[in-house]
């Protein structure tokens, strides 16, 4: 059966379980969710997740949100992109937890607020404080990553792909590669990755499907 996941391409938390999904090699297809549109908020969306939120996973019986659950279950599933011992696995949660908190949640902000309200609504102060917040995340992060080619241990696994969830998106928000050597090699070393694809080539739903 086909694993289903809604979601839609503007959406960096969409993009890290899409891309999981990608690289495991199983099958699986997107459901695209008019966000913008209001559709993750109606009753039967809410139904599908109570949450109001993409991603949301469908395999059979089995319905799954938040994409650190997501990814963790594309690597029970698939074998693939997890760590290769318990305290990889471990190590492995910590940086979706330490991401989900210190870098995608801002980042995630902080482009909605640039990109997607109007700046008479955009609130004072917000903006700069959320990229100074991130300047430090990246900052964590570029540290961690040098001498290492990935986040945990010597292959690739959802550690990467969590953290990296916002930062192929070519809307600015405050992060530069250029200015983070060791996060832009590493960048570059996901994209190389066979099967590896742009939010907006492996979703539907980009800013040009609005405009």
């Amino acid at each position: 059966m086909m694993i289903k996941l809604h979601c839609f391409g503007e959406s960096g938390n969409s993009y890290k379980a899409a891309l999981a999904l990608e690289l495991s090699g199983l099958k699986w297809e997107p459901v695209y969710v008019d966000f913008f549109g209001g559709q993750a908020r109606s009753p039967e969306f809410r139904a599908l997740n109570a949450m109001g939120e993409v991603p949301a996973l469908v395999d059979g019986d089995l319905t799954l949100t938040q994409s650190g659950v997501i990814q963790d279950y594309v690597v029970e599933k698939s074998g693939k992109l997890g760590g290769k011992d318990a305290t990889e696995r471990r190590e492995i949660l910590r940086w979706i937890l330490w991401d989900n908190h210190k870098l995608s949640s801002p980042a995630g902000m902080t482009r909605f607020l640039i990109h997607f309200v109007p700046k008479d609504k955009q609130p004072e102060g917000v903006i700069p404080f959320s990229q100074a917040r991130l300047k430090a995340a990246y900052a964590t992060l570029n540290a961690h990553l040098e001498g290492r080619d990935w986040i945990v241990g010597e292959q690739l696994t959802i550690a990467d792909l969590t953290c990296c969830g916002y930062l192929y998106y070519p809307e600015e928000f405050g992060f530069n590669r250029s200015d983070w050597p060791h996060i832009d090699a590493w960048l570059t070393r996901i994209s190389e990755t066979p099967g590896w694809k742009h939010p907006y080539d492996l979703m539907p739903g980009s800013p040009a499907d609005r405009a």
